[in-house]
């Protein structure tokens, strides 16, 4: 009797996906999505080259780069606010938009062109740290867990509706730097899995629920150290400015990058004294403890563990930082 006859499996069409980032921290989930048979990437949108380095040559942002190594359409463009982007985009018809770290607020005719909308990664936990700057303000706050919202997008600050979120503790040692590079590739995988539910209807999006704090972009008067703050507080500023661009302070009529430091036992010298130099690094009084530099970077120099940067610096201890 011959065997019956199965029912070849239903395959779906992939979901056609229109990602939109700028930063480092966008590639994993641009990485993530184009090595999904379930979802083709059909145009990457980022911002054109822009001067950068020493030499300020044209450089593309890391999503370009991606994008190359991937062999995917490439749109740079300087913004989505124009009639040119918006008629592509209607034209291309994706499915859904997806946006990490992209940095421009998108108009409800760029957001609501895809089929299923537009979902963005945020790296942090919605509704705290809405804004531009969500890893940093979790840091420089002291929070202990932060974390990624996947969420359907809305014309407000980070304000749609939530599809998922994923909670990740924030380590001793994180600066901003590795706390970032961390969320991205959590929420890498997050983005991968939200997509098919979307597109079958299984997972419905959520209000945000609690209070709404701002993450708004920092500056260069949030890097400075202010050395009457308690030591754990200027420890914290350093991480939230590191690797890069580094929180500084002002020493001998120059500017001096801190990039990593830890809390110490300290008392009775005023805040911004050099109290000692050790193989570990220097030492400074604050206004509650002390603060011990382990690697600075001097003006035009590279980073550099800060017990090297002493030895190179005459009669230290005694003398003051923020002055």
């Amino acid at each position: 009797m011959p065997a019956p006859i199965r029912p070849a499996p239903i395959r779906r069409a992939p979901i056609e996906v229109v990602f939109l980032g700028n930063d480092a921290w966008s590639v994993p989930t641009l990485e993530r999505l184009a090595h999904d048979d379930r979802i083709d990437v059909i145009l990457v949108v980022t911002n054109p080259p822009r001067p950068a380095g020493r030499g300020s040559g044209l450089t593309a942002t890391p999503v370009a780069d991606a994008a190359r190594r991937l062999s995917l359409p490439l749109d740079e463009t300087e913004t989505t606010r124009d009639d040119r982007f918006v008629a592509r985009l209607r034209a291309l018809d994706p499915d859904v938009s997806v946006v990490v770290a992209y940095g421009e607020l998108l108009a409800g005719a760029v957001l609501d062109a895809p089929r299923l909308g537009s979902v963005n990664l945020h790296f942090s936990l919605l509704p705290r740290w809405r804004g531009a700057s969500p890893v940093q303000h979790s840091i420089l706050e002291g929070d202990a867990v932060t974390g990624i919202t996947v969420m359907r997008m809305d014309e407000g600050m980070d304000t749609g509706p939530v599809l998922v979120r994923h909670e990740e503790a924030i380590r001793p040692d994180d600066d901003t730097g590795s706390l970032g590079a961390r969320l991205a590739r959590i929420g890498a995988e997050a983005v991968a899995e939200v997509l098919p539910r979307l597109a079958d209807g299984t997972l419905m999006p959520t209000p945000q629920v609690g209070t709404a704090t701002r993450a708004p972009k920092l500056g260069p008067a949030d890097r400075l150290v202010d050395w009457t703050r308690p030591a754990d507080v200027v420890v914290r500023r350093i991480r939230a400015f590191a690797p890069g661009p580094g929180a500084s302070t002002t020493f001998r009529g120059g500017d001096l990058k801190l990039l990593r430091a830890e809390a110490t036992e300290h008392e009775d010298d005023a805040a911004g004294t050099i109290v000692g130099v050790d193989r570990d690094g220097v030492v400074v009084a604050t206004g509650d403890g002390g603060v011990r530099l382990l690697e600075v970077a001097a003006p035009g120099r590279r980073r550099m563990p800060a017990a090297d940067w002493a030895r190179g610096v005459r009669d230290l201890t005694g003398d003051r930082f923020g002055t």
